[in-house]
């Protein structure tokens, strides 16, 4: 019998793709990594001396606990929300912690929630931790990556719990649209699910769309909780700081509120110097956005340029974000696609499969390198193409 919890992995050994990235770095390739995910290592322009100046707050000094977290904190953010009730949110140390706080406030041991596929790969392991069933429920490339709601019936079963979304989609960039929200709502309350709405990326969109949807707006029939965080609303993953927006029906809004300031109380994950210097941060989120959508929107053209239809490759539509999703001729497999252009050219992307897309042949790019390292990953990206 092991030791060690059936939570964590069977094996933690590394995958092929993995095993051969790490000889070629301590072999001293010129590697070239678009799978840059991290803002601050990007060349991002910040304002760092204000955003130091923020931790130097006095009040820091003094513990004072608050399990739904500090209401300086929790005004900024309804603030930037758009004028929301501070009291209705809960601040937790990143979204992924505020993802396993929720699958124990909804879930017993051995329930499920519906994820989507594709997306972002790191709600299995959240809902494994939890011991909780993450059931997948498919995204439909020609409905532009939306739902279909016969599909998610499909995936319900007895002990399915709450429905999770990702808005916009990670990594195929698709908004939430007004009517199919209206139409979500409908379908969870009915079937008294909750809705849990992933909107750290909302604010990344390429161009305004007035049938764009945010899970904060409107009416909310069934129990409804939002999540965001300064990881990319204001581009600091560093600071770890998210929160949940509840709302719904009044009485079970209420009682969800409580119980989750009761699991908050267990944990209480801020530090005082976050809490107080994220009202100052949030000020400053707006011109770090904007320096990163600058960055995404010109890279995002760049890939578009260099990829041409004629080569059998191509960009797949997007509405936002910080990646790009292109497919490749179905020649290879993905992993037989990355490990090529990791040994041939030094380059490296992740595959689709990373995010469960369906079928082949996906690959995904960071949109946030520097542009002459995304420049010089698209030269050897193309010139890989024209020679195969």
């Amino acid at each position: 019998m092991s030791r060690f919890s059936r939570r964590t992995p069977a094996s933690l050994e590394p995958n092929r793709l993995s095993a051969t990235l790490e000889t070629l770095r301590a072999a001293g390739a010129p590697l070239v990594d678009l799978t840059l995910s991290n803002p601050t290592r990007a060349g991002i322009a910040y304002p760092r001396a204000e955003l130091l100046d923020a931790l130097n707050d006095p009040r820091s000094l003094a513990y004072e606990p608050s399990a739904q977290g500090l209401l300086e904190a929790r005004q900024a953010i309804a603030a930037r929300h758009g004028g929301l009730d501070p009291a209705n949110l809960l601040l937790a140390g990143s979204t992924s912690e505020a993802y396993g706080w929720l699958f124990k406030l909804l879930c017993e041991p051995g329930d499920s929630v519906l994820v989507p596929r594709p997306s972002y790969p790191l709600f299995e392991c959240l809902a494994t931790l939890e011991a909780v069933r993450a059931v997948q429920y498919p995204l439909i490339e020609e409905l532009r990556w939306g739902f279909d709601f016969s599909e998610m019936e499909r995936h319900l079963d007895p002990r399915t719990r709450a429905i999770v979304l990702v808005n916009p989609n990670n990594p195929t960039g698709t908004y939430l649209k007004r009517d199919q929200w209206l139409h979500l709502q409908e379908f969870a309350a009915y079937r008294h699910l909750a809705i849990i709405a992933d909107e750290v990326f909302f604010d990344y969109a390429w161009q305004p769309d007035p049938a764009r949807a945010s899970a904060l707006m409107g009416s909310h029939l069934a129990l409804t909780f939002t999540l965001s965080g300064l990881s990319k609303a204001a581009g600091l993953p560093q600071m770890k700081l998210g929160w949940i927006h509840v709302a719904g029906p009044e009485e079970a809004r209420a009682e969800a509120l409580s119980r989750l300031e009761w699991i908050a109380d267990s944990y209480l994950p801020v530090s005082a110097p976050v809490q107080h210097a994220a009202a100052r941060w949030l000020e400053l989120a707006p011109a770090i956005q904007s320096a990163i959508r600058s960055r995404t929107t010109r890279n995002r053209q760049a890939l578009e340029d260099a990829i041409r239809p004629e080569s059998g490759w191509r960009v797949l539509p997007s509405e936002g974000g910080w990646c790009a999703v292109l497919e490749a001729p179905r020649i290879h497999s993905e992993e037989e696609w990355i490990l090529h252009l990791l040994q041939s050219r030094h380059m490296l992307l992740q595959p689709g499969f990373f995010y469960d897309f369906e079928r082949e042949a996906f690959l995904v790019a960071s949109l946030l390198p520097a542009p002459e390292l995304f420049d010089e990953g698209l030269q050897r990206l193309t010139a890989s193409i024209r020679s195969v």
